[in-house]
């Protein structure tokens, strides 16, 4: 731990079943009329006619941003912005998973405060004034972007993923309704859980974790390891997936003040140049990000592994670190994880990119909270062994 710690989340956190219908309320203190960013998949479930309706019971009118499609970028945020503008919004809500929440991030602050989102990850622009309300809504038990301080925005005109810390960019609100979760299909329950799992392994792995950090990682992965299978095999499980919207939730609360580290960093310039999401990326660099870190970080690790598999909390620390990866890989097995051959993408064009994602992997600066830092080559082999690793797993003697 570091001399000192900061933990910064939402100024209100409404959590539950049925959560939902206070939006109008919290929103009723923060403007006349709102910008709600979704996306088509959340208009055809109906979300954001409900949203609506439960604004205008409140008086709030409301204009609506449907554009995000997939991974977040600066055109969405663009587009979005000149609307909101165009509209007179004086609040932003964001409605579906952690794309739709990262716009609507970037959003507020480039309202308040001009310029593009690009010049906030150079530092050109900075933030000098308070960014407009943003309540999140998250339809997805994954990101934990209603908690976090940090949004991702793809460049594309650079390919970068960038990400963008700043206190300015977290959610004045976070309200975690269970059941806009239900609608997910098992194979985004499945990613969007390994992304959960991953934010909460590696805050309690990084360097910057602290005792705040530490006890919503555990807390995280230990609804993860007990309800994911059952959400992703019968997404009607209320019960498990309200366990994994809270773990979703805790999980962004702990990476948000302890960061990220070597899997996030390697996952970025994945998802920008093959443009396979976020979640995804996440899942299928854990296992073998681990197995590359356990030497360096033996007892949390172990910790990690009693999680998974308390009938083998006798064995040492060495072979509790050794569970945990065996255990996470089995997770990823069972979930039907692909790995990146299996998505599809090139190898060819996989290897050609393989120094780019490097350099960005690098200089996104996660790679170095890592129990372990690779050198360049060894994230350059690691990118090669990730390409197609195997989930398979081999027998732990109990």
């Amino acid at each position: 731990m570091e001399e000192f710690a900061s933990f910064r989340v939402p100024q209100t956190v409404l959590y539950g079943r049925d959560a939902f219908v206070n939006v109008g309320k919290e929103a009723a203190s923060r403007g006349k009329k709102v910008l709600i960013v979704s996306d088509k998949v959340m208009d055809r479930l109906g979300y954001v006619k409900k949203c609506r309706r439960y604004l205008l019971e409140q008086g709030v009118g409301s204009a609506v941003y449907l554009g995000v499609d997939s991974e977040p970028t600066d055109r969405y945020v663009e587009e979005s912005l000149q609307l909101l503008k165009d509209e007179g919004c004086e609040a932003v809500i964001s409605l579906g998973g952690g794309s739709c929440i990262d716009t609507a991030k970037a959003i507020v602050v480039l309202a308040a405060n001009g310029g593009s989102i690009g010049e906030y990850m150079g530092g050109i622009s900075v933030v000098e004034k308070k960014p407009l309300p943003h309540i999140a809504i998250p339809t997805t038990a994954g990101t934990g972007s209603e908690a976090t301080d940090v949004t991702v925005i793809t460049d594309t005109a650079k390919d970068v993923k960038m990400m963008i810390k700043h206190p300015a960019f977290m959610p004045v609100v976070a309200i975690v309704d269970p059941f806009l979760s239900v609608s997910s299909p098992g194979t985004v329950t499945a990613a969007t859980g390994v992304d959960a799992l991953s934010h909460a392994v590696e805050a309690y792995l990084s360097k910057k974790s602290h005792p705040m950090t530490d006890t919503l990682a555990l807390s995280a992965i230990q609804l993860i390891a007990d309800n994911l299978l059952d959400a992703y095999r019968d997404g009607e499980d209320l019960d498990a997936r309200e366990a994994m919207s809270l773990a979703a939730m805790q999980a962004g609360m702990a990476f948000s003040n302890a960061s990220v580290c070597l899997v996030h960093g390697m996952s970025r310039p994945i998802g920008a140049l093959f443009h396979v999401p976020h979640g995804f990326s996440n899942a299928m660099l854990l296992p073998a990000v681990l197995e590359f870190s356990k030497d360096h970080c033996t007892d949390r690790l172990a910790e990690v592994g009693r999680i998974f598999q308390k009938e083998n909390s006798h064995l040492s620390e060495k072979e509790c670190a050794e569970v945990a990866v065996e255990a996470v890989k089995k997770l990823c097995s069972d979930l039907n994880i692909p790995n990146l051959k299996g998505w599809g993408i090139d190898e060819e064009a996989f290897s050609h990119a393989v120094s780019k994602m490097t350099d960005d992997a690098f200089i996104s600066g996660s790679p170095a909270n890592n129990p372990r830092v690779p050198t360049r080559s060894e994230l350059e082999e690691l990118y090669h062994i990730c390409y197609d690793y195997q989930f398979s797993t081999s027998e732990i003697v109990k």
